[in-house]
């Protein structure tokens, strides 16, 4: 019987497993840099924490891994987390919530069902969150630590995208919907259906006009953003806020030098978003994004912490890094060999491999069946005096050594 992975899930062999230590090592060290300390959260959630606060929408729920956690005669559906940040804002309310300010980041692997099983289900993700703090400079902040990850990985052509919940939702606010209207149209915006909003009725015709701006939102400067804010001003006082939000961050990132592209409709899959939304792309794929979320810690059932945070696609950019993976000098990598089965030997052999490791070598004990590899040392243990010969394998020259230490200081002198 021939055995398979399950479909969509991931191995990572020992190259893979290469490139994703590379990925991970530079965003952890980014992120220390930046003050964020690394939080886990488990791979099992409670399915209500995704659900009772309308936090993913209808189309992203019909997607996760959900299944009955038994409990003698009882139980509660729990899901495999499909998406970071709210495990990330339950962690915090029930460890944190007494700190003012949180900057925590992560590495985890999310899951996500896909009909076929042709695509990957199973997907690797790091990311960011700053919570306690509304301010311009965290959103800035998040996507200048993100961008600086992008370049330590050497990605070319990185693009940063712009949008704003704020805009959308102060827009629905005025079209006279039921909260359960106002969610379902902006749930639909997030899922790519951008024409939703001009198939709908606005009570005030200057809705018209304002719906016909903001879909066509594209732009790259916060003058853009101002000339926008002139036109609907007037008419629509309300979205003058989110837009001089949205200006501010956009002012911020010109000053520091950071080119983006502003369009509106850029927010999908982005649900509990609730102001700033920004992706990043690389070669026209998403290689990801975040955003503000002040309203997700309070509907989770804690007091009012506002919060933003960001995640990269760690999958997709294992693909595209153009960092040459670190590999471990040839003269490091030594195989001890016991040339006897005699406990006394073999013991010697393992005692012998502890103290290479400790001196920073790449060492293990080859098996006395195996041939040894073209490349590297190879240590002989053997029952006569002197004890231990030691080979270049590439050369094929050996030397002799009575013990460890005279073993040491002929590899050290050769290397």
């Amino acid at each position: 019987m021939r055995t398979h992975k399950c479909k969509g899930m991931q191995d990572f062999a020992p190259a893979k497993m290469r490139r994703f230590r590379l990925i991970e090592g530079v965003f952890r060290t980014s992120c220390l840099n930046w003050g964020y300390e690394e939080v886990r959260t488990p791979t099992l959630e409670y399915l209500h924490l995704f659900t009772s606060t309308g936090t993913l929408t209808p189309s992203r729920l019909e997607k996760v891994y959900s299944f009955l956690d038994w409990d003698g005669w009882s139980g509660e559906r729990v899901v495999l987390r499909p998406e970071g940040t709210i495990p990330i804002a339950r962690l915090y309310i029930d460890n944190m919530a007494e700190q003012e300010i949180a900057k925590l980041f992560y590495i985890a692997n999310i899951f996500i069902f896909e009909e076929t099983g042709e695509k990957t289900r199973e997907r690797w993700q790091c990311g960011g969150e700053f919570i306690g703090t509304n301010s311009t400079a965290v959103d800035v902040e998040l996507m200048v630590l993100a961008l600086e990850v992008l370049q330590k990985l050497k990605l070319k052509g990185v693009k940063l995208r712009l949008s704003h919940a704020g805009l959308i939702r102060a827009l629905l606010a005025d079209f006279g919907l039921s909260p359960a209207e106002q969610t379902r149209v902006f749930d639909r915006i997030l899922d790519g259906d951008s024409e939703v909003l001009s198939r709908a009725r606005p009570e005030k015709p200057e809705l018209g006009r304002a719906i016909a701006s903001l879909l066509d939102l594209k732009g790259k400067s916060a003058g853009f953003l101002k000339n926008i804010r002139s036109l609907l001003s007037q008419d629509l006082p309300e979205l003058t806020p989110p837009l001089n939000d949205f200006i501010s961050i956009v002012e911020l990132l010109e000053e520091m030098g950071v080119s983006s592209e502003i369009d509106i409709t850029s927010g999908r899959d982005f649900e509990y978003y609730t102001g700033l939304i920004f992706q990043l792309f690389a070669d026209n794929e998403s290689i990801g994004g975040g955003g503000r979320y002040d309203a997700l810690i309070p509907l989770m059932g804690s007091k009012a912490i506002p919060a933003s945070g960001f995640a990269l696609y760690l999958d997709r950019l294992m693909d595209l890094a153009k960092m040459d993976t670190p590999t471990t000098p040839s003269r490091q990598r030594v195989l001890v060999k016991a040339m006897s089965r005699k406990t006394e030997v073999l013991k010697e052999a393992f005692a012998i491999v502890r103290r290479l490791h400790e001196e920073g070598y790449t060492a293990g004990v080859l098996p006395g069946s195996q041939e040894p590899p073209a490349a590297g040392w190879l240590v002989e243990v053997r029952e006569e005096t002197p004890g231990l010969v030691l080979t270049d394998q590439e050369s094929k020259n050996s030397l002799k050594a009575r013990n460890i230490s005279e073993l040491l200081k002929i590899m050290a002198s050769d290397g």
